[in-house]
């Protein structure tokens, strides 16, 4: 069947229990073609592409590679027919380096001398330029998605699934990656491609498939939509606009100010923080951009108390708090989101109404009663911060492990503003979050920030910073650039930063700039 698909899937349906995760799902991938997937947070689209690359087994359906019907009984024979697949969490060992990481994806004879070649040509082939005997460590992110990209490619796929694969990257390297994908969709490779970005869905994608509750609802040609149209197809209505109004901080206190903070690294593999220095005044919203791993972690838990000082100042509301723990810091009006929602914001296993306890036990009087803990007035307030923050969950006090990403997200943001912090401490607000759930939480952290707080957002999300920021400061190897004003900034001058690169924006090309930094 020369003129068939190069994958077909019919009614493909994936059952967990009395949930369909997948219901009876359409979707048809041709030869060449770079094709979205799309759909919000719990819409189904990682159990189905997690079926078609043979990590899940449908519960009923079928699958056709090349017109003829397939049963992937698992990843490795999903490999072997020609489907990859680049993960949006890199599965990469720091302390090996790029060829021996390559190497743990490929039979056991492999001679590392002759892959170690290989992987150089491959990488330069594609535009993708990778030294084999490179430490992990010492690469950027960027780099580490080449890496899974060049291990997909040494396996010859004909269909690559990439999950959120520019979540990470700065916009020059994004570009970058969109220069590689067009080039393999010319040589006839096929990719489907997750992502929540629907700009660059449009710029990028020659057809979509939309799903909504494990359904499909719609096929259509990005190009020929809006962001807002697309947008209301994946969430069944239309997504409220986040309203900004400017802010005039001129005369308010300042609520959180870090002078010349310095940290060691906590590991081998841990960014030092060098000399970073920031005032955010109440009732504005300053951004921290930068490519994951050159120091927002270790900023975080330098402000959140999960870490002391090392040299410098942490002052919350005029109080010296860089020896103080996260308790203390939190009864002098502060609040804290890490990016992280299980395990470091939310414990699964347990409920929201206890989750609501954790954050709240030493600075929430109506939850105390002496010694014990009010376990009725938890549950109010896991009910009204739900109410609030539109979650949506399946029992009335689930455990937190059971909500989709997106819901648990709002439920943890939810949790901090409902305390009326004076300073919030934000990091990846909107990470892997649908349109719908993240216009909800920008618009409340900027009516968080309107109402007088102090509100400091750590993002990767270039989009989200222009949306809410009033400014904006770049991290780069723990050292942290001026906080300037959104409407003196923009995409490529902060790509820039994000790069390394300083005080040059005006003399280097966004791609020398980038191949500099490296």
């Amino acid at each position: 069947m020369t003129n068939a698909p190069l994958l077909q899937a019919k009614s493909l349906t994936k059952q967990f229990g009395s949930l369909k995760a997948n219901d009876a799902v359409d979707l048809v991938v041709q030869a060449g073609e770079i094709h979205a997937l799309l759909g919000e947070n719990g819409a189904g689209k990682s159990t189905l592409v997690k079926m078609l690359y043979g990590a899940l087994q449908p519960t009923s359906g079928q699958i056709f590679w090349k017109g003829e019907e397939v049963n992937l009984s698992d990843p490795a024979q999903a490999r072997k027919l020609g489907v990859g697949m680049v993960f949006q969490h890199f599965s990469l060992f720091d302390s090996l380096t790029v060829v021996e990481n390559i190497a743990l994806a490929l039979p056991k004879d492999t001679k590392m001398g002759l892959l170690a070649k290989r992987v150089e040509e491959v990488s330069r082939e594609y535009g993708l330029p990778l030294k084999a005997d490179n430490l992990v460590a010492d690469l950027s992110v960027g780099e580490r998605q080449r890496i899974e990209i060049v291990r997909c490619l040494l396996q010859n796929p004909e269909l690559i699934i990439m999950d959120e694969p520019t979540s990470v990257l700065t916009p020059q390297e994004a570009d970058l990656l969109f220069e590689t994908l067009e080039r393999l969709s010319g040589e006839g490779r096929s990719i489907l491609y997750i992502s929540h970005r629907l700009e660059e869905v449009q710029k990028m994608c020659d057809t979509a498939t939309i799903l909504r509750h494990g359904k499909l609802v719609a096929h259509c040609t990005p190009s020929d939509e809006t962001a807002a149209s697309l947008a209301r197809l994946m969430v069944g209505s239309s997504v409220q606009a986040v309203e900004r109004s400017k802010a005039d901080v001129s005369d308010a206190p300042v609520r959180l100010r870090l002078n010349e903070l310095c940290l060691p690294p906590s590991g081998p593999f841990a960014v030092p923080l060098k000399d970073i220095s920031l005032n955010v005044r109440g009732g504005e919203v300053v951004a921290i951009a930068g490519v994951a791993g050159n120091g927002q972690a270790e900023l975080f838990d330098a402000l959140s108390g999960e870490r002391d000082t090392a040299t410098g100042a942490v002052i919350i509301n005029d109080i010296e708090s860089g020896h103080k723990g996260v308790t203390a810091r939190r009864s002098l009006g502060a609040a804290f989101v890490p990016e992280e929602r299980l395990g470091h914001a939310a414990v699964p296993d347990l409920p929201l109404s206890e989750n609501v306890i954790l954050t709240r036990h030493g600075s929430d009087k109506p939850l105390k009663n002496g010694l014990f803990l009010k376990r009725t007035h938890a549950g109010e307030l896991g009910v009204r911060i739900s109410e609030t923050f539109d979650v949506r969950k399946g029992a009335p006090d689930p455990n937190a492990g059971s909500l989709s990403g997106g819901n648990l997200q709002k439920f943890v943001v939810g949790r901090e503003i409902d305390r009326g912090p004076t300073l919030l401490v934000v990091s990846q607000p909107t990470w892997g979050v649908d349109a719908g759930a993240a216009a909800l939480i920008r618009q409340a952290l900027l009516d968080l920030a309107r109402q007088g707080a102090a509100v400091l957002v750590i993002s990767q999300d270039l989009d989200e910073i222009f949306e809410i920021a009033d400014r904006i400061a770049v991290i780069n190897k723990g050292e942290l650039s001026k906080a300037e004003l959104v409407e003196d900034m923009s995409l490529e001058k902060i790509g820039l930063l994000m790069g390394g690169v300083h005080g040059a924006e005006d003399t280097l090309t966004p791609s020398a700039a980038v191949q500099e930094a490296y």
